[in-house]
């Protein structure tokens, strides 16, 4: 639970104020999880704080709420490809891939128990949480994050292919590079390993990764 709580501090996630008069705050929960390693054994238990989506308001809190995630027939396309035109795979994903994302909306939050503790300082029974991020539980989350990677992405010079959202090519000296996106879950398919060094790099300034593995 401190390991999420930090995570939150770290990329800014909220600040911490009183309620503003005539606002009103979504609530929280923790949802405890245990990830295996393949043979069966823990590999680590898991905490993550989200909020409770359900109690926004639409024309409020939230607006638009759709995110694409890559289809299954574009996945299997680029898979079959790959061993025809000798594309290396790479795969990798976004830690608190949400966090990352900005939130336009006023949001607030109720401050998770134990939080003036846990950090140290005093709170006010009033304080709750000014949402900055669009985190885990919120309607417009995935939205949001989505927005953020794809604008990412188109910085670092990608098209997104006419009639597949998450599809991102790349061309650059007569090198080929491919992205698909399901959430925080990132394929690549490049022509060239240093390429996708390079675009590795570029990511990892901008996110922090983890669970990569290439073929």
């Amino acid at each position: 639970m401190g390991k999420e709580i930090k995570a939150f501090i770290r990329t800014e996630t909220w600040s911490i104020c009183d309620l503003p008069q005539g606002k009103t705050d979504v609530g929280y929960k923790w949802v405890f999880t245990i990830k295996f390693h393949a043979d069966g054994s823990i590999e680590r238990y898991k905490a993550r704080l989200v909020a409770k989506g359900y109690t926004q308001q639409v024309g409020i809190d939230f607006i638009d709420t759709f995110s694409p995630v890559v289809k299954m027939v574009t996945v299997k396309v680029v898979l079959s490809l790959a061993p025809k035109m000798r594309w290396s795979l790479h795969q990798l994903d976004v830690s608190n891939a949400f966090l990352n994302s900005d939130l336009s909306e006023e949001i607030y939050m109720k401050l998770p128990l134990g939080y003036g503790e846990l950090m140290g300082v005093e709170v006010s029974p009033n304080s709750v949480c000014r949402l900055h991020k669009s985190i885990y539980g919120l309607k417009q989350a995935s939205r949001q994050w989505f927005s953020k990677f794809k604008s990412t992405l188109v910085g670092f010079g990608f098209e997104k292919c006419h009639g597949y959202h998450t599809l991102f090519m790349k061309e650059a000296n007569g090198h080929y590079l491919a992205v698909l996106v399901y959430v925080d879950d990132i394929l690549i398919a490049s022509t060239h390993d240093e390429a996708v060094v390079e675009l590795k790099s570029q990511l990892s300034s901008a996110f922090q990764l983890s669970g990569s593995w290439s073929s």
